[in-house]
């Protein structure tokens, strides 16, 4: 299969040959895998029981999808990806900043899938074979990831979605043949060395897990669904067929993993670490196909992860090709799994990376549904692709290529995250005002949505087509006769 040539320019009608299908495989198969299975240990090193556990992470993971899943269809509309989609309501330089929010959230994703997947792989190798857990050990096992990853992420989309279909129905024997493997040993009661609920009393604590555990999963994915829907042609399929489809496999996809590592967690006792006890619990029988998964499951899902991290990167840099792009990131994502393996604790890194992001990431994603409601899913995307061609101009020009009021929104909506939020290292001072509970991604996202409606009134635009056969138009031909002098307004209700 030849490796993939396009970037973050428009997917030509052609080339969208994907489907609601492929989008749940891809969810599906690619979250399989360690990196996300780590995320349900958080919820009992929090130290909560069983139940309050699984809730915290059902919970937060339905909040967080329903926020995620519509910004599937944005891509689908506009052929291209989800960062450079937003010049729509950005500008299509201000887009930048969704650019930099997905390279942010792919590179921790990428270089914490490496990480965990590594570390149970030579912990699985130093029982099968004796193989000894010294920093040379773990520096060939990263380095045998990282580069499996990097073959994945440069041959493209078509290989990876091949590969999530492989991982849909290995992955899930294997997590199957997990459950047998642990159940004998699983308790449903906090776990005593964990030192009681983090936070000191029951609520704070569950809505941390609710947003680290839960919430954080489908966040992740805020700049990323738009990567895999861009291939699919809305001639062909709905926009509800579309969001279906984003909502099963994101639901099936982060909670089948995430519970499973929730029961292992309980099962291995494992309170103040996930790989260690997690390798050492195991029967004998269950250390290679352990082996198997940490290996196969971290290369599908770090080689998402790093395609999409290519793109945002040719997105930023658009002299640099996706390939090169993709092999620079990978660099800089390797160079984060060591740092995490000699410098942090796997608790305190990961709380913290994904409170921050979520924090970062929510009123971006916010502005950017809200300009998705506002347009009717009806966008220009020659004019997306400016900045691309080094051009200036178009229907996303705005004020220099940025709308001033979308960006300053966005860092409204960050700056109030980021000063609510409560990390092991740090604590913003507005958590006085709630009660010591994190809500920063409550607060970022409102203040962020909020900010943006009362900057940016909404003009008097009316959709350009609003047929029962909207879906199955790509509404390119209004909006080039709007270019060419028809008057079609533009996104702020004012002729362009």
């Amino acid at each position: 299969m030849p490796v993939e040539q396009r970037g973050v320019d428009t997917v030509p009608e052609e080339e969208r040959t994907s489907g609601p299908r492929d989008l749940v495989s891809i969810l599906l198969g690619s979250n399989l895998c360690l990196g996300v299975i780590i995320f349900g240990w958080l919820p009992p090193s929090f130290g909560l029981d069983w139940w309050s556990s699984v809730t915290s992470i059902v919970v937060g993971t339905l909040v967080g999808t329903a926020l995620t899943a519509p910004l599937a269809l944005v891509s689908l509309r506009t052929a291209t990806n989800l960062s450079t989609s937003s010049g729509a309501q950005f500008g299509v330089r201000g887009r930048l900043v969704g650019s930099v929010v997905g390279l942010l959230l792919a590179l921790g994703y990428t270089a914490l899938t490496v990480w965990i997947g590594g570390d149970v792989m030579v912990g699985t190798l130093h029982r099968l074979i004796g193989l000894p857990a010294s920093d040379l050990s773990y520096a060939v096992v990263y380095a045998l990831l990282s580069a499996a990853t990097v073959a994945g992420a440069v041959y493209g989309y078509r290989v990876l979605l091949r590969m999530s279909r492989v991982l849909a129905v290995g992955m899930t024997a294997l997590l199957a043949l997990g459950v047998v493997a642990y159940a004998p040993h699983f308790t449903t009661a906090a776990l005593p060395e964990a030192g009681g609920q983090l936070l000191g009393s029951f609520w704070p604590t569950w809505l941390l897990a609710a947003v680290a555990a839960g919430l954080s999963g489908p966040v992740a994915f805020i700049t990323l669904l738009g990567d895999y829907t861009r291939y699919i042609s809305p001639a062909r399929h709905s926009s509800r067929s579309v969001l279906r489809a984003t909502w099963l496999g994101l639901t099936l996809g982060l909670l089948v993993p995430q519970l499973f590592g929730t029961f292992t967690a309980f099962a291995a006792r494992a309170a103040l670490d996930y790989a260690g006890p997690l390798v050492s619990a195991a029967p004998g029988w269950y250390l290679l196909p352990l082996l198997v998964a940490a290996s196969a499951g971290s290369v599908g899902n770090a080689g998402l992860m790093l395609y999409s991290m290519g793109l945002d990167l040719d997105a930023i840099l658009p002299r640099a090709s996706r390939t090169r792009a993709t092999c620079t990131v990978a660099v800089v994502a390797t160079a984060c799994v060591f740092v995490g393996h000699y410098a942090s604790s796997t608790q305190d890194a990961m709380t913290s990376f994904v409170l921050l992001l979520t924090a970062i990431g929510t009123p971006w994603a916010v502005i950017t549904l809200i300009g998705f409601v506002r347009c009717r899913g009806v966008y220009d995307p020659d004019a997306l692709q400016v900045f691309n061609r080094r051009s200036r101009g178009g229907a996303y020009w705005y004020t220099s290529g940025w709308n001033v009021p979308a960006t300053v929104s966005w860092a409204l909506g960050a700056l109030v995250g980021v000063l609510a939020v409560s990390l092991p290292s740090y604590e913003g001072p507005l958590l006085s005002l709630t009660g010591g509970v994190d809500c920063s991604f409550l607060l970022s996202g409102a203040v962020g949505g909020l900010a943006h409606l009362a900057l940016s009134p909404r003009g008097a635009r009316a959709p350009l087509d609003t047929g029962p056969d909207a879906d199955a138009k790509q509404a390119v031909p209004a909006l080039r006769a709007g270019r060419t002098g028809t008057g079609v307004p533009g996104p702020t209700g004012r002729s362009d």
